[in-house]
């Protein structure tokens, strides 16, 4: 009876000690990927429901990494179209205090840049272009800028201990490139590119005052924008697919985004 007892004793060590183990598996951290459409599929055209309205997929880079990092958990809060106003109502508040890493890519939207590449697209004259991009890159300094500190500043809130990476946006274009001149103009494809860089200028400083890192596309993408020559990592202009347009494609969300990322967190 001794016997069984023992036995029985250290079969429940046993269980203890691989409950323990799965447990400390499980909880190796919690990753929750926050952001817009450049956070979900877009430009990888492979969704889990093409017709839902956050347009998810298996191919963006929060995924991929989560999928490179099993045990830990992962949320996926980001949604095409979001703005600033949208990840605070509705995906902020997924963060819990126990969350390790986050990752935060918004901002287009909030000076409607699906706009203004719509008008640049559309419009026969340079000037329009321009003067759609500079009205852009003044709504990004004074409305996108505060709006930023406030987002960074909820996220912060909600999830005192993570390490939190603000994602930025690439250039599109390489100016001088071998596209031709067909298409948009350098003028056009100059005038879009700076509202990139306004966008980084603005995203870095808010990310650096929160504390956050900020992981700068730009420099990872140029080689492989569109007209670079390089195999493209951004969807160019479809007539028949402009929710695909200007995105990032698979290649961009592995060999660019998912890339940088793992160089920055592992």
């Amino acid at each position: 009876m001794r016997s069984l007892k023992a036995l029985f004793t250290v079969l429940l060590a046993l269980v203890a000690a691989v409950t323990v183990s799965t447990s400390a598996q499980a909880a190796d951290g919690k990753y929750v990927a926050l952001g817009d459409s450049y956070a979900v599929a877009p430009g990888t055209r492979t969704y889990d429901d093409p017709n839902a309205e956050c347009r998810r997929g298996p191919l963006a880079y929060p995924r991929l990494w989560a999928a490179q990092h099993p045990s830990v958990a992962f949320v996926e809060a980001s949604c095409s179209g979001a703005t600033t106003a949208d990840v605070i109502s509705t995906q902020i508040p997924q963060l819990t205090a126990d969350t390790t890493l986050v990752t935060l890519q918004v901002g287009g939207n909030d000076v409607g840049f699906v706009d203004v590449l719509a008008n640049c697209i559309l419009t026969i004259d340079d000037r329009d272009c321009v003067n759609g991009v500079e009205l852009a890159k003044q709504a990004a300094h004074a409305y996108l800028s505060p709006a930023l500190a406030q987002t960074y500043a909820a996220v912060r809130a909600k999830a005192p201990n993570a390490r939190v990476v603000v994602i930025g946006y690439p250039r599109l274009y390489t100016i001088r490139g071998n596209c031709g001149i067909f298409g948009l103009s350098d003028t056009e494809r100059s005038a879009m590119n700076s509202a990139a860089d306004t966008l980084a200028s603005i995203m870095s400083a808010r990310a650096a005052e929160a504390g956050f890192t900020f992981l700068d596309a730009r420099p990872v993408f140029d080689p492989h924008t569109l007209c670079s020559g390089g195999t493209p990592w951004v969807t160019s202009l479809e007539w028949d697919k402009i929710n695909e347009s200007y995105h990032p494609n698979t290649a961009g969300h592995r060999d660019g985004y998912l890339a940088a990322l793992k160089s920055l967190v592992g």
